[in-house]
């Protein structure tokens, strides 16, 4: 996602200028770092086993889970859907601690246990932007906006803590990204510009296909024993 794309949901909402600066530093990778990525997981292929495969996809299926119920919130959030929002809200917890036990096998509980607190306070900024955005309330909006960036931050150090083949600074920036589509979704949905909603969509698909494929292949390399 370019800062252009971010600049230009920004001109059509006058109220966010104040929490500008701090939105377009969510998304600080640029498409040369994609592009290397992407030339970085098609080298990796090539050597991945079936379980490594399969890992990935099932990190996939949880993460693409993320995305659609936290989009769900935010259509009936900002339709007033209070039950379906409620039902939405549910899926994604429910999502979080099946993301979150995901490690388990690997770290222990504890870990998954800090690891869906950090995922709920990812969500919890989300939402606190999605009710920002709602009321029209810049400032709660920049607020939320620090808050997921720390949030992405503590993500960050806890996963490469963990994991030496998960670089701080490359999660960070995948996190900050990441961030940075939920809160362009947010406004385009609020602004009811859909067809822009559905290319930021894909984006997002796109992007959290590499957060997963990302973090099967460091698994893979730190417990070669388990994915041979």
């Amino acid at each position: 996602m370019s800062r252009n794309v971010i600049r230009q949901a920004l001109t059509d909402r006058r109220e966010l200028l104040t929490v500008g600066a701090a939105i377009a530093a969510l998304v600080p990778l640029s498409g040369s770092a994609f592009a290397a990525s992407r030339h970085s997981h098609r080298a990796k292929r090539k050597a991945r086993t079936d379980k490594t495969f399969e890992t990935a996809a099932l990190l996939r299926d949880l993460w693409i889970g993320h995305i659609f119920w936290v989009r769900a919130v935010s259509v009936a959030t900002i339709e007033k859907h209070d039950a379906a929002a409620t039902i939405a809200e549910q899926q994604a917890v429910t999502n979080a601690q099946s993301i979150a036990a995901t490690i388990e096998p690997f770290y222990g509980a504890a870990a998954k246990d800090t690891f869906f607190k950090l995922l709920a306070g990812h969500y919890g900024a989300v939402k606190a932007y999605l009710v920002a955005t709602v009321a029209d309330d810049a400032t709660k909006q920049g607020t939320a906006t620090q808050s997921l960036t720390s949030n992405a931050e503590e993500i960050a150090s806890f996963l490469s803590k963990a994991n030496p083949f998960l670089p701080k600074d490359a999660v960070n920036n995948l996190l900050l990204a990441h961030g940075g589509h939920h809160i362009q979704q947010i406004q385009q949905l609020k602004g009811r510009k859909y067809e822009a909603e559905a290319h930021t969509w894909e984006e997002m698909k796109n992007h959290i296909y590499q957060i997963a494929d990302a973090t099967a292949d460091a698994l893979a390399k730190q417990f070669a024993d388990k994915f041979s």
